[in-house]
């Protein structure tokens, strides 16, 4: 056997360093955010939490208990510039500020963010207050989240799901189905953006298409994810063509 010198150098991510916390049940956030993140110089590091295969209120509490210990499988020693939460019901069941300080207890990150608080970012930053809702899930889970953005004070005077609990349909809902429902929601009237739930929905292929017919700014929770990730570490997004709000 040969012994061989080494150095030590700084290690991957050497433009910024990112986190995700992926439910189990989830089959589309990883695959939406390599699309959305920049690949150079950019390292994503993943982590799963426990979740349940139908979605309810209950089911997305207990996540709460396991969210330290998911966050401390990130690299232990890497210093992160920011760490996502994914899931855009569960924040609203958990709450922000309380998913933020689990996160920070088990690992080290600068900001921490989730699909609720980027939404609301990005409603701020769009200078909208009226939102069409689209959610995959029955009405009760969806109402909580509804009233945190109320408090925030964007209303959704327009409410729309495919009522389904069973988080693997969700992920296998067609793309299709998502851009005939939000263009629908939308025409009722009153709203000033259209708002697509679930980290586990497929939005991206249908965001622009949605945006051109109804002449107006699509956000989902993918993308408001890695929209408010990407400016919290100061990073631009690969693809702008996806949805208007990358250019923003």
């Amino acid at each position: 056997m040969a012994d061989f010198p080494y150095k030590i150098g700084t290690g991957v991510g050497k433009k910024a360093r990112l986190g995700v916390v992926v439910l189990q049940s989830d089959e589309t956030l990883e695959y939406d955010l390599r699309r959305l993140l920049p690949e150079n110089r950019v390292a994503l590091y993943t982590t799963r939490i426990p979740s349940a295969a139908e979605v309810s209120t209950a089911s997305l509490a207990e996540m709460q208990g396991a969210l330290s210990q998911s966050a401390s499988l990130l690299p232990p020693e890497t210093a992160l510039d920011v760490v996502g939460y994914g899931c855009t019901s569960g924040t609203a069941v958990i709450g922000a500020e309380n998913i933020a300080s689990l996160i920070k207890t088990g690992c080290r990150t600068s900001h921490v963010t989730e699909p609720l608080s980027a939404l609301i970012a990005a409603c701020q930053a769009s200078k909208i207050g009226k939102l069409a809702f689209l959610s995959p899930y029955v009405a009760s889970v969806s109402a909580q989240l509804r009233t945190r953005l109320g408090d925030a004070g964007i209303q959704t005077p327009q409410f729309g799901s495919f009522n389904e609990a069973s988080e693997t349909k969700v992920a296998h809902i067609a793309p299709e189905s998502v851009l005939e429902a939000a263009v629908s929601l939308y025409q009722r009237g009153g709203c000033e953006a259209i708002f697509l739930s679930c980290t586990n929905l497929q939005t991206l292929d249908v965001l622009a298409e949605i945006e051109a017919r109804c002449g107006c700014r699509v956000f989902s929770s993918n993308l408001v994810l890695a929209w408010h990730m990407l400016t919290l570490a100061g990073l631009a997004p690969r693809d702008k063509n996806i949805a208007s709000l990358l250019h923003a």
